[in-house]
């Protein structure tokens, strides 16, 4: 699970996010002051920094220059300051990315998922966890194993179950299967996707009332957990 520290002073937004983000496996800690944020860099580890500006005792800009002092850990500073300067002076002392208030919690999501991705520190976590997943993709052979069994699937549930193994964890929307997987015709229905959903989940022996591999997420869309 990516684990982000937020220094956020408005305590509801601080709520809202994390209760958002933890849809999407990120596991949010929120300290509403500066000391307490550098304190808890000093004593644990986060894949992740989400940062306000405007805190109380000390400002976010100067925060952002000690917390670079002191690690590398990204920094994505959240700010309602519409200053460009802010954004400048922002990215100089060491943020990776500059997001300004008020913006759809869907776009954090995406932020974090780009700069992890470019710094590599989601990678080592997930070769360890598929060493211990029932669900496993081999690349050279383009079969999918579940329990050391290959499993036989038509190309759009071969699609389907691949793309979400790639995002394993994470919640992916019915449109982004339409679009990212080759063996599903743009043009397809929502309903055809719930429809190779449950196939995948027979041929997986996952009980849709209490699924264990494939979980409905209300609104958003499926999270495969292998």
């Amino acid at each position: 699970m990516t684990k982000v520290l937020m220094i956020e002073d408005d305590e509801e937004l601080a709520e809202i996010l994390s209760e958002y983000l933890q849809k999407f496996n990120i596991e949010t800690l929120n300290v509403p002051e500066p000391f307490l944020g550098l304190s808890e860099l000093e004593t644990h580890d986060f894949d992740l920094v989400i940062l306000d500006l405007s805190l109380p005792g000390m400002d976010g800009l100067e925060v952002c220059e000690e917390i670079r002092k002191r690690s590398d850990v990204p920094i994505i500073i959240s700010s309602a300051r519409s200053d460009l300067t802010d954004k400048i002076v922002g990215l100089e002392k060491g943020a990776d990315d500059y997001l300004p208030k008020p913006y759809d919690p869907r776009e954090l999501v995406a932020r974090i998922k780009t700069i992890l991705r470019r710094m590599g520190r989601d990678s080592k976590r997930i070769d360890e966890d598929k060493k211990d997943r029932d669900i496993r993709l081999d690349g050279e052979s383009r079969m999918i194993y579940f329990k050391n069994t290959p499993l036989h699937l038509t190309a759009a549930e071969y699609g389907i179950l691949s793309y979400m193994l790639e995002h394993a964890n994470e919640v992916v929307s019915r449109e982004d299967l339409i679009y990212n997987v080759d063996a599903i015709h743009e043009e397809s229905s929502l309903k055809s996707i719930d429809v190779i959903i449950s196939r995948i989940r027979h041929k997986l022996s996952d009980n849709p009332k209490q699924p264990r591999y494939i979980r409905s997420v209300r609104g958003l869309g499926y999270r495969l957990i292998p």
